[in-house]
């Protein structure tokens, strides 16, 4: 993020939280990477599993982001379906989003949890900060260089 020194203009956002759905640790990682991301670029980041918050948590946020996995056959992930119907009923107008997460490319449905909670901010008035990222299982060089340039284009969003 780069500041107008001249005019002492700053624009400080004062809070990211991610919350995340993880069974194998896999996209816990991914909120990891991405809260990191978050954090070099000066932003204060609460990172929460999701039976530990409720989505209007959220509200108190500037960047909202979720971190999920899909399961079997597209389904979202058990312990994170109240949250997501939570979600569909906030107003979170002038918050940035962005969904990360990760599925297998053995099923047809890859990552299909990921696409629903982008469909699902989009219904709370939230703006998109930058495309969904989507990983084959665990996160990689590449996919982690991709995460990172995900938060850089939130932060950006927010700017």
């Amino acid at each position: 993020m780069s500041y107008d020194i001249q005019n002492k203009e700053e624009i400080f956002l004062t809070l990211a939280k991610i919350v995340y759905a993880s069974m194998t640790g896999n996209t816990e990682e991914i909120a990891d990477i991405v809260a990191e991301a978050f954090e070099n670029l000066d932003l204060d980041v609460e990172i929460d599993e999701c039976t530990q918050v409720d989505a209007e948590d959220f509200e108190d946020a500037d960047i909202c982001v979720v971190a999920t996995y899909t399961y079997g056959e597209g389904d979202l992930p058990d312990e994170i379906v109240d949250f997501y119907e939570e979600l569909q009923e906030l107003d979170l107008s002038g918050k940035i989003f962005g969904v990360c997460g990760s599925g297998d490319t053995f099923y047809d449905q890859y990552c299909k949890s990921v696409d629903d909670f982008d469909a699902a901010f989009a219904k709370t008035g939230a703006t998109r900060g930058a495309d969904s990222v989507k990983v084959e299982m665990a996160a990689e060089e590449e996919d982690i260089e991709n995460l990172e340039a995900f938060a850089k284009k939130i932060v950006e969003a927010a700017s």
